[in-house]
């Protein structure tokens, strides 16, 4: 009988990385239905005994933190820019009622639902306070140098481009291209007032890499140098929203200085798999014309 040739590290890691990286497409397109681990196993084509030991070691978190992480994620989204009622959206969360909601959404984001809804960080930004989120968010003008990534293209809601990053880091991981002091980065071309949020176009972008050949739809590109306006945002994604509205509504009013004509960019300083919330760190960058 024949001896199969051993897989070479890379190779290896990519087959176990494509397997999850279809658990965790299939968990965002059902995050609102039940966990059924038995499925995700079949999905992974791996034991149902084993296959979130190799999500774990390849994720750097377990599949129950994964989807915790994810719903509340877009909890906080409803609750920070709608008026949808806080027990719709505990039920849409996947919580069986306010109580157990309310416990797990303060435990993580450090308010309850209520409060986050009504003083969280979104309402910085809100009309009068201005000068409020001015101390607490400052912005400041400065050279951002040009950057060469790795890019994956996200078609829909920016508040799911999270899904983008997953598949991103993932993929470049199991080429062997990830080295240390790697930066994750945002390109978002769109204006979510003004487009369908179907038709809202971004791309999950990673700096820093090794070279090496891309499959598809991976892509090399450069984000261009360019003098920035760069407003520094500490907390939880959800709040950006409010943040972006101050930054264009009040900020670029009174500066006196015209956008370029070029897409927004988030650098991300951290990650939310290892980081509260309310520490998570994200500088804007906006394009300006030259003076």
């Amino acid at each position: 009988m024949r001896r199969m040739k051993p897989l070479q590290p890379d190779a290896a890691w990519q087959r176990f990385e494509s397997r999850m990286r279809r658990v965790i497409d299939h968990v965002h397109a059902h995050l609102d239905e039940p966990l059924d681990l038995l499925r995700l196993a079949e999905i992974a084509h791996l034991s149902p005994y084993h296959w979130h030991r190799v999500y774990q070691s390849l994720h750097g978190e377990t599949m129950a933190a994964t989807v915790k992480r994810l719903r509340l994620h877009r909890a906080a989204g409803w609750l920070a820019n709608s008026a949808d009622p806080i027990e719709s959206i505990a039920r849409r969360s996947g919580y069986p009622n306010l109580q157990s909601f309310t416990r797990t959404f303060g435990g993580v984001y450090g308010l309850p639902p209520a409060r986050y809804r009504a003083s969280g960080q979104h309402t910085e930004y809100a009309g009068p306070q201005r000068l409020v989120a001015n101390a607490a968010h400052p912005v400041r003008i400065e050279h951002v140098p040009a950057l060469d990534v790795i890019a994956l293209d996200h078609t829909g809601s920016y508040m799911q481009i999270g899904q983008a990053f997953d598949g991103l880091f993932g993929r470049v991981a199991a080429l062997g291209l990830v080295r240390p002091g790697v930066r994750m980065l945002g390109r978002f071309f769109d204006d979510p007032t003004a487009v369908p949020e179907t038709d809202l176009r971004a791309q999950a972008c990673v700096a820093g890499c090794a070279d090496g050949e891309l499959p598809t739809p991976l892509v090399r590109t450069t984000l261009p140098a360019s003098e920035c306006a760069v407003l520094v945002h500490t907390g939880p994604y959800a709040t950006m929203g409010a943040a972006y509205r101050w930054l264009f509504g009040e900020w670029l009013i009174d500066s006196g200085r015209e956008p370029a004509d070029a897409p927004v960019v988030e650098a991300y300083l951290n990650s939310p798999r290892d980081t509260a919330p309310a520490d998570l760190v994200t500088h804007i960058h906006l394009p300006l014309r030259p003076q």
